[in-house]
């Protein structure tokens, strides 16, 4: 059964309503980031890109802009860094047919320096990693 704030909007389940509270009390209490996956183009050539938020407790975001450098070296896909504000970042992912196996490494750097302090936020993004595999459908025919 669906129920309802006062406001209107559709109140989370208890279990969403938890893993929220401690995603926002761990985006107060400790260095980590938040990334939210969303697809910009869902019209072949795909594009997506990737959002970026640091936690109250980061101070300073070079780190970000180096670890982007690294990534963005061993990558096939064009990607591009934008800073929105002081804690917010956007890196575009280009067209290619890599192009969510690189979007993965980018994040799984991010995730090895910060000591796997990360949030996923799926957002918009349809693709599902196997970790298992290495070969990925949605790099090649989506």
């Amino acid at each position: 059964m669906v129920e309802f704030n006062p406001d209107g909007s559709i109140k989370l389940p208890g279990k969403l309503a938890k893993r929220k509270e401690d995603d926002d009390k761990k985006m107060h209490d400790s260095r980590c980031i938040r990334v939210r996956k969303e697809i910009v183009s869902t019209y072949p050539p795909k594009s997506c890109a990737l959002f970026l938020t640091l936690s109250d407790k980061i101070t300073d975001s070079g780190f970000i802009e180096e670890i982007y450098a690294d990534s963005s070296r061993k990558c096939e896909v064009q990607t591009k860094l934008v800073k929105l504000s002081d804690k917010e970042f956007k890196i575009e992912i280009g067209t290619c047919f890599r192009r969510c196996s690189d979007c993965a490494s980018i994040i799984r750097t991010y995730k090895e320096f910060l000591d796997h302090n990360v949030i996923e936020v799926q957002g918009g993004c349809t693709f599902k990693q196997n970790v298992n595999s290495r070969f990925c459908e949605e790099d090649y025919f989506s």
